[in-house]
């Protein structure tokens, strides 16, 4: 199969210059953005988009002005659990998008306050819906650029990237922005998972120029509605045993809770409406923690 640099014309498209210009537009926007954090994992089904909305509003609980990007361009979540896809459609404005905000101030960017209702599938402009892996990678790295170039982030303290599961994610968002400050790497206590998200920052560790990498221990327990114990729901240790061999901390454990599904669920904000609550004080404790790991780099 040949590859772009081996063919001899691109019919006019100018296709080297398009994407020189959208790369130029990509750091002007995030100029005033002082840290880009990538929230990831390499196994699905682990939390991760919980963590991120959950994070965010943690960090904007504390002062931090914070924008959002759900980089899951198919199957976007963050509209419905950060509630602002029940709000008025982004609006654009001297050439960008205006991002809508949660209640904390939040500043979201997702693929999903552009579809028509929850159902509705995102689709390629195409021919053919069929024989289009080749494209479709490139397509999606694509959608990624123009949302986080085209809206009107202005001044953030931080801007939180939640991608899709996959190791080859983090990759594709360091090709598309100037820089990946940190990464938030998110696993639960089991040896599968813990095996995918192990290879993930391996991968991260030999291959990408992200020097500052933690690991969040999601579902580490569940507390007894009657006593309020706190039981483990998998073995304990495994997590750790993880960290030391990657030589990476463990920024945060959060225990599982019943009502931060329904918050995601609802859109409603957990950290803001649920404080005390043992899950919500580990996100608080895993934003002071980032930003320590921040400030160390």
């Amino acid at each position: 199969m040949k590859t772009w640099h081996d063919i001899a014309t691109d019919g006019g498209s100018d296709v080297a210059g398009q994407v020189a210009v959208q790369a130029d537009r990509l750091a002007e926007r995030l100029s005033d953005i002082r840290y880009i954090v990538a929230v990831m994992s390499g196994k699905g089904g682990v939390g991760k988009s919980t963590v991120a909305v959950n994070l965010a509003a943690a960090l904007a609980r504390n002062g931090a002005r914070i924008g959002l990007v759900d980089g899951d361009i198919n199957g976007p979540s963050l509209g419905r659990m950060t509630g602002v896809q029940a709000t008025t459609p982004p609006q654009r404005t001297g050439g960008a998008v205006s991002p809508p905000e949660t209640t904390l101030g939040v500043r979201v960017m997702s693929m999903a306050l552009f579809l028509r209702d929850e159902t509705t599938p995102v689709t390629w402009d195409a021919p053919s819906q069929s024989g289009g892996a080749a494209w479709r990678g490139l397509r999606e790295a694509g959608a990624l650029r123009e949302l986080i170039a085209d809206t009107a982030w202005g001044a953030l303290d931080m801007l939180l990237v939640d991608l899709p599961p996959g190791s080859d994610r983090l990759p594709t968002l360091a090709d598309v922005a100037p820089r990946i400050d940190a990464a938030v790497v998110v696993t639960i206590p089991s040896a599968v998972a813990l095996d995918v998200v192990g290879r993930s920052v391996r991968m991260i560790q030999q291959h990408l120029d992200v020097s500052s990498l933690g690991l969040v221990e999601n579902m580490a327990s569940h507390a007894c509605p009657h006593c309020g114990q706190a039981d483990p729901l998998y073995p304990p240790g495994r997590t750790d045993r993880l960290a030391r061999t990657l030589d990476v901390p463990v920024l945060a454990r959060i225990p599982f809770d019943p009502v931060l599904g329904m918050a995601a669920d609802e859109g409603h904000s957990y950290v803001y409406e649920h404080p005390d609550r043992p899950a919500a004080c580990a996100f608080t404790e895993l934003a002071d923690q980032l930003k320590l790991l921040l400030d160390a780099s």
